[in-house]
């Protein structure tokens, strides 16, 4: 089974979003690292990324909110090779009726190997990783096998 590599770049695009128990969580951690984060090209969800673009001045793009798509818009990022990292801060406490969405995102985070953070710690060990503002080469797994597990 091979695998490939990709070479993500020194200024990284990153995904942030937070279900609304957590918005106010992450809208601190984004301040505490405005620093960092203004380094970078930042995405988010809805109204997510209304109020971080608001709090750090910075522009971010902005996807539909959650409910309305926002997480399968950053999934198909994700899948594409547009989004480098992920941070998510989720609500483990609620189930929202888009939990579906929510399980298929860190899915494809997962299967396309992307740094992910789910809560405030995580997030500041990967930021403060010195990968963080450099050129980083991932590993790719090799999904053949179960691609073409029907043409055999």
């Amino acid at each position: 089974m091979a695998e490939d590599l990709l070479t993500l770049p020194q200024k990284k695009n990153i995904a942030l979003v937070a279900h609304d128990n957590k918005k106010k969580d992450l809208l601190e951690w984004a301040l505490f690292n405005a620093g960092s984060l203004k380094k970078h090209n930042l995405f988010a969800t809805g109204t997510t990324g209304s109020l971080i673009q608001k709090a750090l001045g910075q522009k971010v793009t902005c996807f539909n909110s959650g409910p309305f798509g926002g997480d399968q818009q950053i999934g198909a990022a994700i899948s594409q090779g547009h989004m480098h990292l992920l941070i998510f801060f989720w609500d483990p406490l609620n189930q929202l009726p888009h939990d579906p969405d929510i399980k298929a995102l860190l899915r494809l985070a997962a299967v396309w190997n992307i740094p992910v953070a789910c809560n405030r710690a995580t997030a500041d060990f990967l930021i403060s990783s010195e990968l963080f503002d450099q050129k980083y080469t991932k590993i790719l797994p090799d999904y053949s096998d179960y691609l073409n597990r029907f043409n055999k």
